[in-house]
């Protein structure tokens, strides 16, 4: 790790990201343009947050399956929408094994059309009904502007792909995996996510509705962190997914797609992070706990000695804790800055001078009350307090981020304000939902309508931008995005 820190958030945010997520050993630059390489610290993190989708998932009675990433160029074409929507982000082969392929094979950049392929084979009845499946993968999108776990070539991503009977229960379905999502994002990341609808010009390629998780970065911007779509019938059409009802008659079934990816992991460092570093929720931390042995030579050693019994006394408690006393090399402040950046929840300092009095030195990365600083907690108490304090500390990060987002959001009532208030946060403001609309802010001021949230009072009004009355009833979130 570099010892010069990070650009501050301040004076360029991009920066300050670019660099923490090298520097805190999250991923380093793949070999090809666009790509990442998830480095063991950033890997531990999204297995923690597979984990809990993965669960969620699972009770809600999906099932885990594994479909080729090769994907015949002619599924694709096959619905036009799809296929147009994601004509710029394909990477195609056309040559394998020495010699030109009769067809071209598209990498997946998603896989409603392969598994629309085969839920067409496996359903036939009623009874087949409904068709719960999940894939974990990556999938590739080429991207222009890659930024890591943002907007990456190659990603890795849960997508869940269903089949029902009729529109009610795939709405279900749709509305389902947005709750998991929203549940996930403050929950686990501590992410105060809205939840809503995507206006038209926004929907998934080939979907009938989409829905989308929004969370508000500390530079203003909306990350969009997971969206949950009801494709209607038109990949049924296309894929000739259809099934024999009670009456012996063939209907089209309705399908959902719902995917989360390695960007929540983007969403997670700008979400919490600041000029120090990373900044990690503890349910998400790789170490929730690390102990920092300090002394030289023979009172070093003891002091160590002392922090794995110690270790091990928290690990009982079911915390993830690491103790840092095979680095000798290294001075204690070094290591103290080495876990700041990489945002560790809980730092534990432990000399001989404290354990001859019974106490450790503990020190929250960031302090939950205002003027809060270290704190001597006695040795024999800190594994039971441990679990209330990382307790404590998630639904401060929570609360600090939710507040943060409200302070950034305005209602708007007019063309001047809107300008004003994108240009560092969210608005909330009348929109008439036509595309060309859309494109003229998006031309005039950089924003794009991120949700109409589900939440949101009901209200009519005129269109914020060319005064047509509004569409839907209530008002919509503008702002800049990733």
């Amino acid at each position: 790790m570099s010892r010069e820190g990070v650009t501050p958030q301040s004076e360029d945010f991009s920066a300050w990201y670019n660099e923490l997520v090298v520097q805190a050993q999250l991923v380093d630059r793949g070999p090809v343009r666009g790509t990442m390489v998830i480095r063991p610290y950033g890997y531990r993190v999204w297995e923690l947050l597979q984990a809990d989708l993965d669960r969620r998932i699972k009770d809600a009675g999906h099932d885990n399956a594994c479909f080729p990433m090769f994907i015949p160029e002619s599924y694709l074409k096959r619905e036009a929408q799809h296929v147009e929507g994601f004509s710029p982000e394909l990477a195609v082969v056309t040559i394998a094994g020495g010699k030109e392929l009769e067809e071209p094979l598209v990498v997946r950049p998603t896989s409603e059309t392969v598994i629309g392929e085969y839920m067409a084979k496996w359903i036939e009845s009623h009874r087949d009904l409904p068709l719960l499946l999940n894939q974990w993968a990556n999938v590739v999108r080429w991207e222009m502007r890659p930024r890591m776990f943002l907007r990456t070539t190659e990603f890795l991503w849960q997508e869940g792909h269903t089949a029902h009977l009729d529109e009610e229960d795939a709405m279900r379905e749709t509305m389902w995996a947005l709750d998991a999502y929203a549940g996930v994002a403050r929950e686990l990341a501590a992410m105060p996510v809205v939840a809503g609808e995507k206006t038209p010009g926004e929907r998934f390629a080939g979907a009938v509705r989409t829905y989308t998780i929004e969370g508000m970065m500390r530079d203003g911007r909306a990350l969009q962190a997971g969206t949950s779509h009801y494709l209607g019938t038109n990949f049924a059409k296309a894929f000739e997914i259809d099934y024999q009802d009670e009456d012996g008659k063939l209907q089209l079934a309705h399908t959902t797609s719902w995917g989360m990816s390695t960007r929540m992991i983007g969403g997670v460092i700008m979400t919490h992070g600041d000029d120090k570093g990373l900044v990690l929720p503890p349910r998400m931390a790789p170490h929730q706990v690390v102990i920092v042995p300090i002394g030289r030579k023979e009172q070093g050693e003891q002091a160590a000695a002392e922090a794995r019994k110690l270790g091990a006394a928290i690990k009982t408690m079911g915390i993830r804790v690491h103790v840092d006393d095979n680095r000798p090399q290294l001075s204690p402040g070094f290591k103290f800055n080495e876990w700041e950046m990489r945002g560790v929840p809980v730092r534990i300092e432990l000399g001989m001078r404290d354990i001859d009095a019974g106490v450790a030195t503990l020190v929250r990365r960031l302090p939950t009350v205002e003027g809060q600083g270290k704190e001597q907690i006695p040795l024999e108490k800190l594994p039971e307090l441990l679990p209330g304090i990382l307790s404590d500390f998630q639904a401060f990060l929570l609360a600090r981020a939710e507040s943060f987002r409200e302070e950034r959001t305005a209602t708007v009532g007019t063309w001047e304000e809107f300008a004003a208030q994108v240009a560092t946060g969210w608005a909330r403001a009348f929109h008439c939902g036509r595309a060309e609309c859309e494109d003229e802010i998006k031309a005039d001021t950089a924003a794009t309508p991120r949700v109409i949230p589900a939440d949101a009072p009901e209200e009519t009004g005129t269109c914020v931008k060319c005064g047509q009355p509004s569409a839907y009833g209530k008002r919509v979130i503008f702002g800049k995005a990733y």
